[in-house]
């Protein structure tokens, strides 16, 4: 038989994006093996019960994939444990008699829709700005046609396990982007299907998100709220392309 845990949870009520909100204390009592999401579920179902509104959260493949499971859980993204989702959190982690505060991730960037969920839409304009490459019509090439040396293969393999959750922006200080806009750019410049773009796509990923964030220095909290433990190493060879980019991209438009 599965044990039970009761809970006390302060989650964050907000009815639209110009509503001012307030924290709501609910009673829980769940399996300890349930999810995180699954325990707010069984709030929601109470509350529905109750004719009350529902808690909006997001959430979506429940696997650690799709990112939109964000949030703050007693203050820190994604909760306690460090490379995990919300969406892998298991009720386990926390004891009986807890006290646990859920609120949205906060950052200017991350407008509040409703209750916890945010909009994330300034990370889709980072993306949209370059994070593709050019592709040719006609038949499918042979996969093995272009070859990929091992090392450039794994570190862009490392750099798109990115899920664009935002947790980074969420745990930085100063709700800097440059985590995930360096997992972006250099899963695609590491790589020689990348580099046609590699330099137009790291200036316009790069200015495009000094629109919307704040600016890096270096604290790491970043990488330690990532649930994917994208590495800072990153970051570096992010600033390293936008120094060369901003001389070659001068350069092809015939500018000195």
């Amino acid at each position: 038989m599965n044990n039970e845990i009761n809970l006390t949870l302060e989650v964050w009520r907000q009815d639209g994006p110009n509503e001012s909100g307030r924290f709501e204390t609910y009673d829980a009592k769940v399996s300890e093996d349930a999810s995180f999401l699954e325990m707010l579920d069984l709030v929601n179902e109470g509350l529905i019960e109750d004719d009350r509104q529902p808690i909006t959260f997001e959430s979506d493949c429940r696997e650690g994939i799709c990112g939109t499971c964000s949030l703050m859980i007693n203050g820190e993204a994604h909760g306690p444990n460090k490379g995990q989702a919300t969406c892998q959190l298991h009720m386990r982690t926390f004891k009986n008699g807890d006290h646990i505060t859920v609120e949205p991730f906060r950052a200017t960037s991350f407008p509040i829709i409703k209750d916890l969920a945010v909009s994330r839409a300034a990370l889709d304009s980072i993306q949209q700005s370059g994070g593709y490459i050019s592709v040719g019509t006609g038949s499918a090439p042979d996969a093995n046609l272009v070859p990929v040396p091992k090392e450039a293969a794994e570190m862009a393999f490392d750099a798109a396990a990115c899920i664009g959750c935002g947790a980074c922006v969420a745990a930085c200080p100063n709700s800097a982007a440059q985590l995930f806009t360096a997992a972006k750019i250099q899963h695609l410049n590491l790589l020689p299907q990348g580099q046609p773009e590699r330099w137009s796509r790291t200036e316009n990923m790069v200015d495009t998100m000094e629109e919307f964030f704040g600016t890096c220095t270096n604290h790491g909290e970043c990488h330690e709220a990532c649930p994917k433990e994208i590495s800072l190493d990153f970051i570096a060879f992010m600033n390293r392309d936008y120094v060369k980019a901003k001389i070659k991209n001068r350069t092809l438009s015939g500018q000195r």
